[in-house]
This record gives structure tokens, sequence and C-alpha cells, in this order.
């Protein structure tokens, strides 16, 4: 096989494989339909991949019949030479079963076949995922759970969540729903609570979906989270949940930090300690980012501070992610830093970021390659308490002071 010489038009211009339903967009550029589709509904791409062009928001992806029964013939006539045959395309997902489906989840004795069909459905592919969202599943499935929070009911909770973490809650219906009922957000944090078999993966993705729910959410509605809410979120962070799912809980308590009620309450719930332990546990670039971001919000409050420095690897694991996982990191790790030694920086803190070498990482940052504004708020930093710290061998008082 190795040594046939296939026709270039035959050939996804992303997959580099033989197309096998071949689909032309709006730019004139044939690509295999799966590839495609996943180029612009997984990344969210919104170009055309070979030509850099931009695509209209209606675009079609229309059939190439003509393309496809040309690779069907040729792939019959190579078939000796270990050339499989060309398997017939799936079948577009009827838009009026969707919506019959849809219909059905509003009835008892077909809800959980419902919920059943419509994962294997998202699970399929993105053409189907895409279709699922135009149609209103994403509202109508938060609908549901909503439902089941007020009857206390479990049956079908799985099956929800894990279909809206795969189409996705678009800004818009989010934005609806929040506005039209608010419970959703108390029916996915009652999700959060549960305690029974498979509720890592069923958190995974209720605190996903919670996650969609929130990013465009006004600010009025972030204001009214309740510490039920964040006691939930930072309870799901010290479980054994999926990477994504930590990360998801992470952006959702990062998203509510701006606000300093909300900062208090995160602080209240054990925020500072959860986070410092899982950064120990479980270090990994985005999750780091997530972690110091949220620190730094909560270090700006007297209380985040105080929690902070009652945790003995706190000042140690900031000091340790320094020049070590990225600039976003570098930046909220140097300003923690500073609030501590700015408010809290009693002879106790001071000695003991000495010990754990934050003063070492301070004085690197001055000759590291990074950004000019750090360098600078490193500098000051060590200036602050540069006699605490000038018999030190790890600091060199003359680059502090130039």
């Amino acid at each position: 096989m190795d040594d046939i010489e296939i026709p270039e038009y035959f050939i996804c211009p992303i997959s580099l494989q033989i197309m096998q339903d071949p689909v032309t967009i709006s730019t004139g550029i044939t690509y295999d339909r799966d590839s495609i589709e996943h180029w612009l509904f997984t990344t969210r791409n919104t170009i055309c991949p070979v030509t850099k062009q931009s695509l209209p928001n209606d675009f079609d992806l229309t059939p190439n019949h003509t393309l496809r029964r040309l690779i069907q013939s040729w792939c019959i006539d190579n078939a000796s030479n270990g050339i499989l045959k060309m398997p017939s395309p799936k079948p577009c997902l009827d838009k009026c079963h969707l919506l019959k489906l849809i219909k059905d989840l509003h009835l008892p004795r077909r809800q959980i076949k419902t919920l059943i069909e419509l994962e294997f459905l998202a699970a399929e592919n993105e053409r189907n995922r895409k279709y699922m969202g135009e149609t209103g599943l994403p509202k109508a499935l938060l609908m549901f759970i909503v439902t089941c929070f007020k009857k206390t009911q479990m049956d079908g909770i799985q099956e929800a969540v894990s279909i809206l973490k795969l189409i996705r809650v678009s800004s818009k219906d989010s934005k609806e729903i929040l506005i039209e009922n608010y419970q959703i957000i108390e029916s996915l944090t009652w999700i959060l609570g549960w305690c029974n078999d498979n509720c890592n993966i069923i958190k995974s993705h209720a605190v996903s979906v919670l996650k969609m729910v929130l990013e465009d959410a006004s600010s009025s509605v972030l204001e009214r989270l309740k510490p039920s809410f964040f006691q939930s979120v930072v309870g799901v962070i010290r479980e054994n949940i999926t990477q994504q799912g930590l990360n998801a809980a992470l952006k959702v308590l990062l998203n509510a930090c701006p606000w300093g009620r909300n900062r208090i309450t995160m602080v209240e719930s054990g925020a500072v300690f959860e986070l410092i332990e899982l950064e120990w546990r479980s270090p990994e670039k985005k999750t780091t980012e997530y972690i110091l971001g949220i620190l730094f919000h909560l270090c700006s409050c007297a209380d985040g501070r105080a929690k902070f420095l009652s945790h003995r690897g706190g000042i140690a694991m900031v000091a340790k992610r320094i020049l070590k996982v990225s600039p976003a990191a570098d930046d909220r790790a140097v300003l923690i830093l500073a609030m501590i030694c700015k408010f809290s920086g009693t002879n106790m803190v001071v000695q003991e970021m000495l010990n754990v070498k934050a003063v070492s990482k301070l004085c690197l940052m001055l000759q590291a390659d990074c950004a000019p504004y750090l360098k600078e708020k490193a500098r000051e930093i060590l200036r602050s308490h540069s006699e605490e710290w000038k018999n030190s061998p790890c600091i060199d008082i003359s680059i502090v002071v130039r």
C-alpha cells in the first residue's frame, strides 16, 4: 500500500488521509467532514484552514458527491493492493427527531431512555453536537436538572451533565436561563454535594457545566453567590475528580474573585488551605496558574493572608513555582509575596522567606529573562527587608540597591 500513489485531491488538507465523507465549505476547499467539523466546532475556529479566509456564521458543509464517487471507485479498483472499501457516510441527525427527543424530556416515562439516546448521539460526532446546541437542547437539559433538584431526583442527572459537557452551554443560553431561573446554580451546586457511586465523574461534569454557565454571568449574578456555593466548589477541589474538573472548579472560583464578599466567603470556606494542598500534590501548568491567581486575590484581604501564613507550606509553594511554570504564574507568585511582605512581614515571616528560598528566587528574577515590571517588583520586595536579609549569602545587596 505504501507504493500506491494516492491522487492529491483525495487527501484531506487537515488529516492528510483519504477523505471518507468529502464536504466543501464556502471558500471552495474540500475537507473530510469529521476533520473540518472538529476544526470548526471543537476548537471554535472561524477561518478556512487552507485559505485563512473568515467564514460566515451561517455557512454550510456541502457534500461533494462527485469527489466521493471518484474516491469510492478508486478504492474498489485498488482493493487488491490493500485499499479498504470506503464506508458509507453517517446520516445527519434529523432535527425533527431531535426536537421530539427534547419534548420527551418532559415525559417521566421516557426521560431515561431519551437521555441515553441523546448521550449516544452527542458522543457520536461534532455534527450532532452542533445541531443539539442549535435546537435548544442545552437549555432543556438545564431545566431538567432544575426539576430534578426540586424533586431531589437523581435519576438521569449523570446523563444530563455528561451531554451538557459534550455539547457545551452557549453564552446566550446561560444568560437566558440565569435570568429566567437562578436555581440552575443551586441545582448544579446540589450535584457537587453528592456522595454515591461514580460521583467523582458526575461532579467533574457538573462543575464543568457550572463553569460554562457562569463564564458570561452578569455582576448581579456573581455577587449573589451563596456561602453554600463556595463550600461545595471548595469541597470538590479536595476530592479526587478529573484534572479537567479541577481546572473547571478553579476557574469558577477565579471568576468570582473580583468581588470582596466572595473572597471573604472563599477564605471562610477553607479555600486557601485546599489550594495550597492541591498545588503540592498536583502541579500542572494551567492548574498552577489558576491556583496562584486565586491566592493572589485572597491574599488581598487580611483574613486571606492570615490563612495563607498559617499553612506551613504556603510561602514555600509560591517560591518553588517562580521561574518554573510560566510568566503568568511568575506574575501572581511575586505579587503574592509582595502583599505578604507589605502587610504581614513580621520577623517570623521574613525569616521563613529566607529559609524556604523565596529570597533566593527573588534574587534570581533580577538576573532572569522576565518582564521588567516583575524585576522591579522583586527588587522592591528585597529592598523592603534588606536589613533583615543583608547578612544572608543568598542576597547580593549591590544587585538590590542599583
